[in-house]
């Protein structure tokens, strides 16, 4: 049985498995202190663009989200998020738990609006309310759609006129990059961005998230935080040989492209059969309600993830697919789904 239950199920990319062969008897220095990290470091300067923002490597993308966050806030501030963000719905209330309140704002396919914002400062007017200080966003979002250029230039401006932070959460930043409606590049990530994450996960890493800190504000005393939040690594030379290796050649880019096509590929393939998309996406998830007969038909040869219920006779499910996803798998199963 083949799983479209998430893009992390697999290993990590060949080029990464070769080199912690080829390292693995090599002695480095602990906590992300070492030559390697240095280079990767460097290296994701050298692509964003931008030689002056603070990069670290963190286990995982929870871990990269309550450490930026709890890093960033006051005890009385509150970080605003879409209703279907990760740190609302599916990181087990870790900031909550840190002492920060998620504040729900409007948004549409996953994307925080501007307005949100504005109406929920308003509405936290007082000291017997927490206080809105970060802005939340993904790209891709949980329902895989991405923010184009105007939309974070927009953000950036509410957050300049509000004194608000940004914080974008980049779990699946490679796929939101490659898409076909993607305006955004590394570099633009700099100019409009205060803090974010590079998902290494999802896209061919074994697992590590790198946290990029432009704003100058945030930037102290991170390392100090990171190991109390229980996100750093001792053997960190792991996380930067992985970063290196994913930066190199333009494999983060590439690989992530490859999943997107192969969503696509599935998502076209439903559509042509008649059936109606929860979302539309241009990422490497992809939404799609379908009769629960035709469900049930479907998980006898594949596995993939309940989303929402519909009605009493459909619920919407979800597909993902990864950089090891084989495009002959894509066509068997098209041709099943043509078959039932």
């Amino acid at each position: 049985m083949y799983s479209f239950c998430n893009d992390y199920s697999e290993g990590a990319i060949p080029m990464i498995m070769e080199r912690l062969q080829e390292f693995n008897k090599k002695q480095n220095p602990g906590y992300g202190m070492d030559e390697i990290c240095d280079k990767a470091r460097e290296k994701i300067q050298e692509v964003l663009q931008c030689p002056t923002c603070d990069i670290h490597f963190l286990v995982g993308g929870t871990q990269a989200n309550l450490t930026v966050i709890a890093s960033a806030l006051r005890p009385y501030e509150a970080v605003m998020a879409a209703d279907s963000g990760h740190i609302n719905v599916h990181e087990t209330g870790a900031i909550e738990a840190s002492g920060h309140k998620v504040v729900i704002v409007d948004s549409a396919d996953g994307k925080v609006s501007v307005e949100g914002i504005y109406e929920e400062v308003r509405r936290h007017c007082d000291e017997h309310m927490v206080k809105p200080k970060m802005v939340y966003i993904s790209d891709a979002t949980e329902l895989g759609s991405v923010y184009r250029k105007a939309e974070l230039q927009a953000l950036r401006k509410t957050c300049d006129a509000l004194g608000l932070y940004l914080f974008m959460d980049g779990a699946r930043l490679g796929c939101a990059l490659t898409a076909s409606d993607n305006d955004v590049s590394f570099a633009d990530l700099c100019k409009y961005i205060d803090v974010f994450s590079i998902g290494g996960t999802k896209n061919g890493a074994l697992f590590g998230e790198a946290v990029v800190i432009v704003n100058e504000q945030l930037k102290k005393d991170f390392r100090y935080m990171i190991k109390q939040r229980g996100g750093m690594l001792a053997k960190g030379w792991l996380l930067g040989l992985q970063f290196l290796s994913l930066f190199e050649d333009d494999q983060y880019r590439k690989i992530a492209a490859h999943a997107n096509a192969m969503a696509q590929k599935l998502q076209t393939a439903f559509v042509d059969c008649g059936y109606s998309l929860f979302a539309k996406s241009s990422t490497n998830q992809i939404f799609v309600i379908l009769p629960n007969e035709v469900i049930k038909k479907l998980e006898k040869q594949y596995a993939f993830q309940f989303w929402e219920k519909v009605d009493a006779t459909h619920t919407a499910m979800r597909f993902v697919t990864s950089w090891a996803t084989p495009e002959a798998v894509i066509d068997e199963f098209i041709a099943y789904l043509k078959q039932i």
